[in-house]
């Protein structure tokens, strides 16, 4: 239980209370490197270092928000990216459907990490927030409701 409550807290943030933001100076050139070329159309960079890890928020195109880490010897160990409600997998729509009736979806994430996509979804019933995170088939791996 302890391992899903701090898998929880570094997907949803509080692990950003440790993060520090640096100038793309401050990044290593294999770094950077290795994000230009896997992210080439990258706009409106943002970096910052999370103990020993670079994170960087990016977006792509209007309104396509990113985010990646990167260990220091430039190898990508996971990367995110806002989607829309359409594009979640059928099987997570039908979870929330019945797993959580009367709340809408508000915010959605795609997240790839070791070639293995996991989905981060906001959903709403009035004040009531929770952020669930779900396997591609449908399966709530965490739900944490927020204050």
């Amino acid at each position: 239980m302890k391992t899903v409550t701090f898998l929880a807290a570094i997907l949803f943030g509080t692990a950003t209370l440790f993060a520090q933001d640096i100038p793309e100076g401050d990044v290593p050139s294999v770094v950077l490197n290795n994000f230009k070329k896997e992210f080439a159309k990258a706009s409106d960079v943002e970096w910052e270092r999370q103990g020993e890890h670079y994170v960087v928020d990016f977006e792509i195109g209007w309104f396509n928000d990113y985010e990646a880490w990167f260990d220091a010897s430039g190898n990508m160990i996971k990367h995110s990216e806002e989607i829309s409600e359409g594009d979640l997998p059928q099987a997570i729509k039908e979870s929330i459907k019945t797993q959580f009736v009367g709340y809408t979806i508000d915010d959605a994430d795609k997240i790839t990490e070791n070639k293995t996509e996991t989905f981060l979804v906001e959903i709403e019933k009035g004040n009531d927030e929770k952020h669930l995170h779900f396997s591609k088939d449908g399966k709530l791996l965490t739900n944490t409701k927020t204050q």
